[in-house]
């Protein structure tokens, strides 16, 4: 698969300002989708097991992380403008774009692989992001922003695109209940 396909699934990589930056997470997409012999990326599920659980088949990744690098944008936006923060916005975009690259090998369509019962999320995905030569920034988000690992956000970028992909998710899980607490 193509950078052309990477960059027509994720136009928010046209928002990074950093050239080497953009290359470079798009070098982990094309990377992660070569080693685990993807033929098409709009087909890869969010995260079959809780589709699964709630009955969810038309979930999926590429749309998950759009979702979630809206949702960080967002939330890093109004922070600039209201708190006047230090914060990066290219890493966040960046951050929120590569977060759930490791889902490519956890899972073979709605099947779990090895990955992701021995390693779970998002190891690989820290593995991709370094080989990328990314920076360490960025393999901490991946690492952070979920509660499968121990590592709690260590940087505002860090925290935004935790709390969006926490968002991001509820709002998957909103269309199996009406109350969230149940799911």
């Amino acid at each position: 698969m193509s950078e052309d396909t990477v960059r027509t699934a994720f136009p928010e990589l046209d928002t990074i300002e950093d050239d080497d930056l953009r290359a470079r997470v798009v070098d982990a997409w094309t990377t992660a989708i070569a080693e685990n012999e993807i033929d098409d990326l709009t087909t890869i599920p969010w995260l079959p097991p809780t589709q699964r659980e709630l009955g969810l088949r038309n979930e999926f990744l590429v749309d998950h992380v759009r979702d979630v690098t809206a949702c960080a944008v967002a939330l890093a936006e109004t922070l600039l403008e209201r708190r006047a923060l230090p914060l990066s916005l290219d890493t966040v975009i960046a951050g929120a774009l590569v977060h759930d690259v490791s889902k490519l090998a956890e899972f073979n369509g709605m099947d779990e692989t090895a990955v992701y019962g021995l390693l779970g999320h998002p190891y690989y995905g820290v593995h991709v992001v370094t080989r990328a030569d990314l920076p360490i920034e960025l393999a901490h988000i991946v690492l952070a922003h979920t509660s499968r690992t121990a590592v709690e956000p260590a940087t505002i970028e860090a925290e935004l695109v935790r709390r969006a992909d926490e968002v991001a998710a509820a709002a998957i899980r909103s269309r199996a209940t009406d109350d969230l607490r149940t799911v």
